[in-house]
């Protein structure tokens, strides 16, 4: 098992009084299971869901755990939390709605706030030797989709985008939606004149990081902005707290532009780009194409992996990684074993529920990886 270790004092416990219970943040989106059940059902063979018997566990004493962090993976993290409560009732799993970014995540966890935090971006370099609790685990959970979503209500089809144009969208080059560069990628749609609006996260954000790492990636040297978790965006660009918030600003604004997580946007109902992969095929975000977007991605010891800008011919280049944070030890017995049966629900049994929410699943192989170095945690 790979950990990170750095030293410093045991965790202690964080209560949020404030909290509301699991069934007060539910999105609709958990609603929509109708709508899922044939794609839930293909992806289920792909999910690392454990066996019958090892998911008999026996009931944990009354604890609480803390999280804070990521957005993207906020409509998988509620639902397990949800469900969750079934497995183990006694154990009430805490994460604010919205979560209020990696960044946040991140350092309220590095800050022992938290017991356990969720992010889309792993700890910057200069930031390791912060971290108080000591030796941490990186927990894989999902991927799926960044959309770039935007709002023309005159456009019924899917625009095509190019890496090329994305970025320059988004750094404020193109500036009305009938730039002949983005009509020379759809010849025959009539694109109006209206004014690009760009929606961004005001939030240090995993989101940010992945979708300005990727265009760092494709787009090269076009892309100027740089990338991060916050990155310096043209003046006039309208910011959002976490991705629902950024989502709530392109339905509200003809003409904008904005990076959502997939399951934000449909639940939003917006409408997003075709973008042009590695392999020069456009894709529209799916949980397939993010699925698709695995092949050939190693899942690094540590639990980290990059699925941007994959070079599979069926994958949507902007598939996003997501992660839990979880120490390798705490100083209370009661929440070691509260964060480790929490995490490896999140591995397991919920791997089930990812598609209903609008996430793909994580491989098989990647599930019983990640379960093995969970063993160790206590």
């Amino acid at each position: 098992m790979v950990i990170h270790k750095y030293p410093g004092p045991l965790p202690r416990q964080a209560v949020h009084d404030e909290e509301a219970p699991p069934s007060m943040h539910r999105r609709t989106r958990v609603f929509r299971l109708a709508a899922v059940t044939a794609l839930a059902a293909g992806l289920a063979a792909t999910a690392g869901v454990a066996p019958a018997a090892a998911q008999k566990t026996k009931a944990l004493p009354a604890t609480t755990i803390n999280g804070s962090g990521a957005t993207f993976p906020q409509g998988f993290i509620d639902q397990c939390r949800e469900s969750f409560r079934k497995v183990q009732p006694n154990v009430t799993v805490n994460y604010p709605n919205p979560g209020g970014g990696s960044g946040k995540g991140r350092q309220e966890f590095a800050d022992q706030v938290t017991q356990w935090g969720a992010s889309d971006a792993p700890y910057p370099a200069a930031d390791l030797s912060k971290i108080k609790g000591g030796s941490f685990l990186y927990v894989p959970t999902v991927t799926a989709p960044i959309t770039i979503s935007y709002n023309l209500p005159s456009i019924k089809k899917p625009l095509r985008l190019t890496p090329l144009n994305v970025a320059k969208l988004f750094q404020g080059d193109i500036t009305t939606w009938n730039d002949p560069l983005i009509a020379a990628d759809n010849p025959g749609v009539t694109l109006p004149a209206t004014k690009v609006a760009i929606a961004r996260r005001s939030d240090s954000s995993g989101t940010t990081e992945n979708f300005t790492r990727y265009l760092s990636s494709a787009a090269g040297s076009v892309w100027k902005l740089g990338a991060g978790s916050t990155v310096t965006w043209p003046a006039d660009a309208q910011g959002g707290n976490g991705n629902s918030g950024v989502g709530a600003i392109v339905k509200a604004t003809e003409g904008a532009v904005g990076y959502v997580d997939y399951s934000d946007a449909k639940a939003t109902g917006l409408k997003f780009a075709t973008i042009r992969n590695a392999a020069g095929t456009f894709i529209l975000p799916s949980l397939e194409a993010a699925t698709a977007a695995l092949d050939g991605v190693a899942l690094n010891a540590d639990g980290l992996y990059n699925p941007l800008n994959s070079p599979s011919p069926k994958a949507y280049p902007i598939a996003a990684p997501t992660f839990v944070l979880v120490y390798a030890k705490y100083s209370d017995a009661k929440v070691a074993a509260a964060v480790k049966a929490w995490a490896e629900y999140l591995v397991g049994p919920c791997q089930k529920q990812a598609a209903t929410v609008d996430y793909a699943p994580l491989p098989k192989d990647w599930a019983t990886q990640t379960a093995a170095r969970l063993n160790a945690l206590g």
